[in-house]
């Protein structure tokens, strides 16, 4: 049983724990407003150009001249997967759901026969992949020193990622990423951006007249489409950390919490068993003399 200056020590430690989850809960709280509005800021954008880009594609089909992002190279033997969750830790199941996710795809593909290279954007990613996928990680994007993520950050991940493809290093990409539904709610979600895949509209399509050509205006914005893609799953996975580690700390300063009022009842109960016995040790000496 431990002596009341160990429950003092535990009491005192928990509650210096409780303190620091705390901070912690409220510092996710204000990153998580400013992460949410650009998530949110960015559906608009990147629904309307998914809407422009999905008739573009329907319209080209699968004609010979379509650009190679959109046809593929015609071989489904590579896949990239591109894995983004966070530099840091602390934020719940929202690093390991990602990972859980992409693993599981690789493990689909491997026992098919298709080769898997992945590419991880984020430290606790990589360690997660690392220690089942090691021999299949190609590369990895480091984001710790970057405070506020840009669309310019996104850039440099989708050049790299078109480089290769460009190189004959893989034949379908796809990224892996969680979207955010609310502070308690975050989904890890799959996209495939290489072949180019764009869902249709559910509103009434317009019709444009295209110059110089509809396979002309694909290739340019082929490549800014990969970027846009990228750059929004940043946004999603920015405010779905946020969230994780607010709903996380919430969860641990009220754990803190119990465990402390457990503790004091331990502490009280403890303390006073000492002056009870103390009490019939006084009585009897006394009753003895």
């Amino acid at each position: 049983m431990p002596s009341l200056k160990d429950l003092k020590n535990r009491i005192e430690s928990v509650k210096s724990t409780r303190k620091i989850t705390k901070a912690m809960q409220m510092v996710a709280a204000a990153k998580l407003r400013r992460a949410q509005e650009a998530a949110e800021a960015g559906r608009p954008y990147s629904e309307r150009f998914n809407a422009v880009m999905a008739g573009l594609a329907q319209s080209v089909g699968g004609s010979d001249s379509a650009p190679k992002l959109l046809s593929g190279t015609g071989a489904d033997k590579v896949h990239l997967l591109v894995v983004m969750t966070a530099e840091r830790g602390l934020c719940g199941g929202f690093n390991s759901n990602i990972a859980k996710l992409a693993k599981q795809e690789a493990a689909k593909l491997l026992e098919a026969g298709k080769t898997v290279k992945i590419l991880t954007v984020g430290k606790k990613g990589r360690e997660s992949l690392k220690r089942d996928l090691g021999d299949h990680l190609i590369g990895h994007v480091d984001l710790s020193h970057v405070k506020r993520v840009g669309y310019e950050n996104a850039a440099d991940i989708a050049k790299d990622i078109l480089a290769r493809f460009d190189a004959g290093e893989f034949d379908v990409a796809k990224i892996y990423y969680s979207k955010f539904q609310s502070v308690i709610s975050q989904t890890p979600t799959e996209q495939q951006i290489i072949p180019a895949s764009f869902e249709e509209s559910a509103e009434e399509s317009t019709l444009y007249d295209y110059e110089p050509s509809e396979e002309g205006i694909l290739a340019d914005l082929l490549p800014r489409a990969v970027a846009t893609q990228i750059f929004s799953a940043l946004l999603e996975n920015g405010a779905s950390e946020q969230g994780a580690r607010m709903s996380a700390m919430d969860n641990a300063t009220r754990n803190a919490g119990d465990m402390i009022d457990k503790l004091t009842i331990q502490f009280n109960r403890s303390r006073q068993a000492v002056i009870t016995n103390e009490l019939i040790e006084i009585i009897s000496g006394a009753e003895a003399l």
